[in-house]
């Protein structure tokens, strides 16, 4: 599987291209009105509980706008914050500071947003299940999104097309089940190969063929827990489709090994964190 590199490269790229975005092509004529030379010592506050992720990418944005501006980190990436609690410390040119004011809140509320949710349903589930991200991402921001939901405790699923094989039924309008599998399982290459199933039907169907997981998707519980019945040792097991916060519990209380959540990732909230003069 794709293996997740936030490299300093990478985040000062991505910073960069998140700085002209809000600054071409005539900068922040707001911030311009102000008088140069100006020095102040500004707060990061999270203004609700949650996970911290996305400090670097704050920090690299005020370094590429002044090199000056001191970022003093109070939290650790990854730690937990409370309403009230101070982050980071930034000092500098108070013009300069404004200028980067959204795009490091940017990072910041969206890979905290994430990071959050994710550990959520972590702590639902406990140790015997694990939480994993699906491929439903927003375009460009993939990387940093599955970065995000490793730092709240979950787990990545294959980052792109290339990394496993995912049978699923659409993939059966071309072919038969057996046929694809016996494709897979030649051209293999230690990759992991998945077949979903959306009805015991379906599972009884595949038992005894070479894959590796089943994915149990939009099964009920009762069902899901028949199939992991069958499945035995046999496969590993996921479910996904529906999952919620309401509902992951009882999911995870069939024996499933996996729940894959889109919700993490393509519908999280941003975690609500201010810059405070």
């Amino acid at each position: 599987m794709s293996k997740i590199v936030l490299s300093k490269n990478f985040i000062k790229n991505t910073c960069r291209l998140s700085l002209n975005e809000d600054l071409y092509p005539l900068g922040d004529i707001t911030s311009d009105l102000i008088r140069k030379n100006i020095k102040k010592k500004v707060k990061l506050i999270a203004s609700e509980k949650g996970i911290i992720g996305g400090t670097k990418f704050a920090d690299q944005t005020f370094k590429l706008i002044d090199k000056k501006i001191k970022f003093k980190l109070k939290k650790k990436e990854g730690s937990k914050v409370k309403k009230g609690d101070v982050i980071a410390f930034i000092e500098g040119n108070i013009k300069n500071i404004l200028v980067g004011e959204r795009v490091a809140l940017n990072f910041l509320s969206h890979i905290s947003g994430i990071a959050t949710i994710t550990n959520q349903f972590v702590k639902k589930v406990g140790k015997k299940c694990k939480i994993c991200c699906t491929r439903k991402t927003i375009p460009n921001l993939r990387v940093i999104q599955k970065y995000a939901v490793k730092l709240g405790g979950g787990t990545n699923h294959r980052f792109n097309l290339s990394d496993e094989y995912l049978i699923k039924d659409n993939h059966l309008a071309g072919a038969d089940i057996k046929t694809l599998l016996n494709l897979a399982v030649m051209k293999k290459k230690r990759k992991i190969i998945t077949v979903e199933v959306d009805n015991i039907y379906q599972l009884k169907k595949i038992i005894g063929m070479k894959f590796n997981r089943v994915l149990f998707d939009n099964m009920s519980p009762k069902n899901i827990k028949k199939g992991v019945k069958l499945v035995k040792n046999l496969y590993q097991t996921e479910a996904s489709g529906g999952i919620t916060l309401k509902n992951v519990k009882k999911i995870a209380s069939t024996g499933v090994k996996r729940i894959s959540v889109g919700q993490i990732t393509h519908s999280s909230r941003s975690l609500n964190i201010k810059l405070e003069i």
